[in-house]
């Protein structure tokens, strides 16, 4: 069936910003008009609202296979959906690893089944991530995958880093690449400052960060591989970056809403739902970060989705799972948080969460005749209050729950499919 998104503002990703109807027909965008009119057609009555080119994150734990009770690939794409994901790029840090193509085609075969949003596998670099032996990347390129990361298992190993760029850049992989020395991290549990030393928790410094940040660059610079610095979170690792870029380094980098948008003074309640890795930080690292994004040394706002069950979350701090779920909040926080607040703009957010996602991914973007219909409706007047029990996602661990939040997502259309709409029921359906 046609259906015709009416009357809304299209921010289309190629720099148009303006008031038009939008015809989808066989999963395809078929038309851009100020007015388009059907009698055979269902109508999106857009009136008011945005609409913008589906969000793309590509930093998502689905969980499955191995820790369904933390997540699964049905789930998780539910939570994306209704966070206006229509594309998410899985990590490899399940049970078994995403290490060879059994499993990115078992994950492929879940997806086409039970999943809501387009689901993207990402493979190791090692296998069983265990920073040791080089992952199978042909085989793992032809069952479809478009990267490589061991996720949060940095490769300590120098020499191993660089042959995996090495080979991965013979096969255009892009290189995720958590950034840690866990010698300089040790048994670290929050940023390492002020507030650690009052509360009396370890912390994490940030040179653990940007030591790795610096050695990957370096190693790209020497390889020529495509480099991207997964959950950024320093004030100096963004400068690093920045350098990089100036020196022609093919490197992007990506940041989280929550290291965006909060700082570590949040975790001087004991809250274990302010435990994730990179560790939130100080407003001064806040304030460079947001000016990464300006400036383009940052192009990407990925959520890292970690749900965790409850039983990961209440335990003493120091032995609580790192990770926060917020897929499904993502747009509100960022909306609310850089948008509203004149930080940025809402077009650099749809550059930052779908179209440079997208192209990193090299999958397609942006509105416009002939893409896929993979587009998002949002209406950025209403406000709503973070319930974390109404989260689709089986993780529950947010530190933005109660927050007022302003943005909400209120279709999420995949391959010209209304698979959400903010009435809080879904279509089951195959994407």
């Amino acid at each position: 069936m046609k259906t015709i998104i009416k009357g809304g503002t299209v921010i289309n990703g190629y720099g148009t910003n303006e008031k038009a109807d939008i015809l989808v027909d066989n999963g395809k965008i078929k038309a851009i008009e100020k007015t388009i009119e059907l009698n055979d057609a269902l109508i999106i009555d857009a009136n008011g609202k945005y609409v913008l080119p589906g969000f793309v994150d590509m930093h998502t734990h689905l969980r499955q296979p191995g820790f369904e009770e933390k997540e699964t690939i049905k789930t998780g794409t539910h939570a994306a959906v209704a966070g206006g994901f229509t594309t998410v790029a899985c990590m490899p840090n399940t049970n078994p690893v995403i290490d060879n193509e059994v499993v990115v085609e078992y994950i492929k075969s879940i997806a086409k089944r039970d999943g809501y949003s387009k689901v993207i596998p990402i493979g190791s670099m090692t296998k069983g991530m265990m920073g040791e032996e080089i992952s199978e990347m042909a085989k793992l390129k032809d069952a479809g995958i478009v990267a490589l990361s061991d996720d949060g298992h940095p490769i300590m190993n120098a020499g191993l880093m660089k042959r995996i760029m090495t080979y991965g850049s013979m096969y255009d992989l892009l290189m995720i690449t958590h950034c840690e020395d866990k010698m300089l991290s040790g048994e670290g549990v929050m940023n390492n400052g002020l507030i650690s030393t009052m509360i009396g928790l370890r912390g994490i410094p940030h040179e653990a960060e940007e030591v790795m940040v610096a050695r990957n660059i370096i190693l790209a610079k020497s390889t020529g591989a495509r480099l991207h610095i997964a959950h950024v979170s320093t004030k100096d690792s963004v400068e690093l970056i920045r350098r990089a870029k100036a020196d022609g380094v093919n490197v992007t980098a990506e940041v989280t809403p929550h290291n965006l948008c909060l700082t570590e003074d949040i975790v001087d309640g004991f809250d274990t739902n302010t435990k994730a890795y990179p560790p939130l930080r100080t407003k001064e690292d806040v304030d460079a970060l947001i000016d990464g994004l300006k400036d383009g040394t940052i192009d990407v706002i990925a959520t890292d989705h970690a749900p965790h069950t409850k039983d990961d979350k209440k335990v003493p701090y120091e032995i609580a799972a790192f990770g926060i779920s917020g897929i499904e909040i993502a747009f509100s926080v960022i909306y609310t948080y850089l948008v509203k607040n004149g930080l940025i703009t809402l077009e650099d957010l749809v550059s930052y969460m779908s179209i440079n996602p997208a192209k990193l991914l090299k999958t397609s973007y942006g509105i416009k005749v002939g893409n896929a219909a993979d587009i998002t409706v949002v209406d950025t007047n209403k406000e709503y209050t973070v319930n974390v029990d109404n989260f689709k996602s089986k993780g529950k661990n947010s530190p933005f729950n109660g927050k007022r939040l302003t943005g909400v997502v209120e279709y999420t259309l995949v391959d010209g499919k209304i698979i959400y709409k903010n009435n809080g029921k879904f279509e089951e359906c195959n994407v």
